[in-house]
Order: C-alpha cells, then structure tokens, then sequence
C-alpha cells in the first residue's frame, strides 16, 4: 500500500503552483490564458485533495493513527554466510520505522525479532558462458510480539523487486556492486517487514 504524506501533498501543491506562476509570465500567452487556468489549477489542487484522501488507497498518515508508536528491536540472527547483514538490516529497519514515526526504544512494549535465513546470487545474464550480471536474494522470517503476548509472524520475506549488479570488470569494482546491491535488498526487506507490521495491524 502506498502512502502520501503531508510532506509529499505538500509538494504537489507547490510544483503545480510553480508550473501555474511560470505559465502566468509567459508573454506569449493570450490575454484570456490566466483565467483559464487559475480554473485549471484549482481543479487540479481539489482533484489532488481528493485522490489523497480517497483514491486507490492512498491516505494521509498521522502519528496517532499508527498501531504503536514504540517498538524494541529484540535480536536480529543471521544464518546465512554473508557477514553482517543483521547489521544492515538493524540498521535498515530502524530507519523504516522513523519513517513511520514509530521510535526503536530498549524498554518497548512491542518487541520484534528474527532471522536471516537465505541469502543467494543468482546468475540474470551470460555472455560467452560467463556471468555478467548476478541477482541477489535475501529473504528471512521475523516474529513480532505485541504487550499482551499477542504473535504476529512474518515469514519468508525479502524484497519485492529484483536487485542486481554487473560482474564485468575488475574484481573490486563487481564486490563493490554486490555490497551496494546487498544493501538494497536488505533495506527492500526492511520496507516489507515494516508495512506488513503496521497495516496488518491496523
């Protein structure tokens, strides 16, 4: 589900409000153009409001609206042989939950955990029998614990789009994109972890 924040509400407004004033100065403008399109910008500002707060579930999000507003981050396990993608994935996943405005805190009522259990490369594209671009799958299963004891589980999760990287080259420069392209999916699977948690709740 995507969401549309004031911030991003915000935006629109001011580029449409941007496009309006530039085509207001434009001299070669007929004498009836402002009027006809202040019409049009006040329509396109209503019909924005409208698809905000109706439209193809798109909603404005507010701090009181969410679930839970504190989560504690109990153990991240990695089980794979890649090294510090619970690291990562700490990392990744707090900042998905600020996007939210939901705070990671130690004494939290609401408690989440879990592991890293796969971490593959598969090979996307050949050129004379050799691997030229790899995609990297990263999938793990986590358990979230509300105050009462109530489980909700997360299994088999990873990101929904396929992240890959070039192998053609010098050998640093295709580690480098396997680093860049790891971090991706595992920053992929945090957004997944974290909606599912919150809307699945709601």
């Amino acid at each position: 589900m995507a969401i549309v924040t004031a911030l991003q509400y915000k935006g629109l407004f001011v580029y449409a409000l941007k496009v309006f004033s530039l085509r207001c100065r434009d001299k070669n403008s007929s004498p009836a153009f402002p009027i006809r399109y202040i019409f049009i910008f006040l329509f396109f500002t209503v019909y924005c409001s409208l698809f905000t707060l109706f439209g193809c579930g798109y909603t404005l999000q507010s701090r009181t609206a969410l679930p839970f507003n504190a989560i504690q981050i109990e153990g991240i396990e990695n089980r794979t042989v890649e090294p510090k993608l619970q690291d990562k994935f700490y990392r990744a996943i707090t900042e998905e939950f600020l996007k939210y405005g939901v705070s990671v805190q130690p004494g939290a009522g609401y408690k989440l955990s879990g592991t890293i259990n796969r971490y593959e490369l598969h090979v996307l594209s050949e050129r004379r029998d050799v691997a030229v671009e790899y995609e990297v799958i990263i999938k793990g299963d986590f358990k979230f614990v509300g105050p009462s004891g109530e489980t909700r589980e997360v299994k088999d999760i990873g990101s929904p789009f396929i992240v890959s990287f070039p192998v053609s080259g010098a050998l640093e420069s295709a580690l480098a994109f396997k680093e860049l392209a790891s971090e991706r999916a595992i920053r992929d699977m945090a957004m997944e972890v974290a909606a599912a948690l919150i809307y699945q709740m709601r």
